[in-house]
């Protein structure tokens, strides 16, 4: 078993740097040379090592990054959350002649979910090989996908390419895909083209051309609290059993979509699914709850309107529950809140010239949908065509000694080199 440091020798011949890239003052000591002639496996090794878990910040590993690309002539520009805690990071590889309108997007987030009462056989934060596997906590999910991209733009920028490449790095992926929504933004408001973008999500590098919606609602139920003795008097009003009464009406909803559709069998879910997935209440076992909260989700099919469904939910609660908790404690009242909503990615035409390029580089003519969501369907909401598409297995994601194998990274690195050299038409342009 190997971990890897930060910093790696390198011996030569040294790769060749793009004829006229320069590098900026602050970037030329030998810690930055060294970073120019990393591998994906070592970017993957300090990419793992920033802990980038939601609640915290990512700047450290976008500055990083950020540094590493100007200091190879390449173009940044950083989009902040409000409170400049967090930032997206779009970087151009300009095209011939310095095109950089148009292009390829390659879209990785930087955030990852907590290891927080996992048991892992290595350190997460350190990269660990073992067997052709690469272990540590964003591996596969997904900044091996970041680690290919970052390894490979020397490569890129001595291409003879005709059109641009731009990196989309960005936060808060793992809770509501919260940056990709503001970069697309970014990218409508000021005008910003591509011809098509790749989602490095894991995919065992295999195409996925559609992906189900993602919302999240909080209920808050406010009853009364009392002695437990009083239970069922109008001493007291059990939140917790209005809460119980609505999860089962969510269930009967989710159940009916469940067998009466509608359905798309090239999901791996064919069906919108509606579950409720936390629940807290009360202080002590002999106090009646004056409180109860619950998260509930809905996963919709791409041709499924949440309204749809929202609403046989919102019609229980109003005409039934709401009145019922009303005559047993005048003062009961029902909060819903939406957190977080991520739109569906549709599936592309099949005779975009950037679906028929990705398709032709992996060879890869099947029709894959997938229950989870993606940043993709934000980009797809500004007009660009999209694919999901990435090293590693979404079984290995948020999981314990998470890994991607050597392989895999491999295998994406010849996808992008192919992208890259693309025009677009199915054919290919020359080095």
């Amino acid at each position: 078993m190997r971990t890897f440091p930060i910093l790696f020798p390198f011996s030569p011949p040294f790769p060749l740097l793009p004829q006229g890239t320069r590098f900026n003052l602050k970037f030329t000591h030998f810690n930055s040379l060294l970073q120019s002639f990393m591998n994906a496996k070592q970017w993957l090794a300090k990419l793992v090592a920033f802990d980038t878990t939601s609640r915290n910040s990512n700047l450290d590993l976008i500055h990083y990054c950020k540094e590493y690309l100007e200091g190879l002539g390449v173009k940044c520009t950083l989009v902040h959350n409000a409170e400049k805690t967090k930032a997206n990071l779009w970087a151009t590889l300009p095209g011939d002649g310095g095109v950089t309108d148009g292009g390829i997007i390659l879209s990785g987030h930087t955030d990852v979910v907590p290891v927080d009462g996992q048991k892992w056989d290595s350190d997460p934060f350190t990269l660990t090989e073992k067997d052709g596997r690469l272990y540590g906590r964003g591996t596969c999910d997904m900044k091996g996908f970041i680690a290919v991209c970052m390894s490979l733009t020397p490569e890129l920028l001595k291409m003879k390419r005709a059109k641009p490449i731009h990196f989309a790095w960005t936060y808060d992926e793992e809770i509501g895909c919260i940056g990709g929504k503001v970069l697309a933004e970014f990218l409508r408001d000021n005008n910003i083209k591509a011809d098509g973008c790749i989602v490095g999500e894991p995919t065992s590098n295999n195409i996925v051309i559609a992906h189900k919606s993602n919302d999240l609602f909080r209920v808050r139920i406010y009853g009364k609290a009392a002695h437990s003795s009083y239970a069922l008097t109008n001493q007291g009003c059990n939140a917790i059993d209005y809460a119980c009464k609505l999860i089962l009406k969510i269930r009967e909803v989710a159940e009916e979509v469940k067998f009466k559709g509608p359905f798309d069998e090239f999901f791996d879910v064919p069906f919108t699914t509606v579950s409720t997935n936390f629940i807290k209440g009360g202080n002590a076992g002999n106090i009646i709850p004056a409180t109860c909260e619950f998260l509930y989700e809905m996963r919709c099919l791409p041709k499924v309107e949440l309204k749809s469904i929202q609403e046989k939910i919102q019609s229980f609660l109003e005409k039934e529950l709401l009145p019922s908790l009303k005559k047993e404690y005048p003062d009961g009242r029902i909060e819903v809140e939406k957190l977080s909503g991520v739109p569906s990615m549709k599936e592309s035409d099949e005779n975009d010239p950037f679906i028929v390029l990705v398709r032709h580089l992996t060879k890869d003519s099947k029709t894959r949908k997938v229950a989870y969501a993606t940043e993709g369907g934000h980009y797809q909401g500004i007009g660009v065509p999209v694919v999901v598409c990435g090293p590693g297995s979404i079984l290995q994601a948020h999981q314990p000694n998470e890994f991607v194998s050597i392989d895999q990274l491999d295998g994406c690195a010849n996808m992008i080199r192919g992208v890259a050299l693309g025009n677009l038409n199915g054919q290919r342009s020359h080095i």
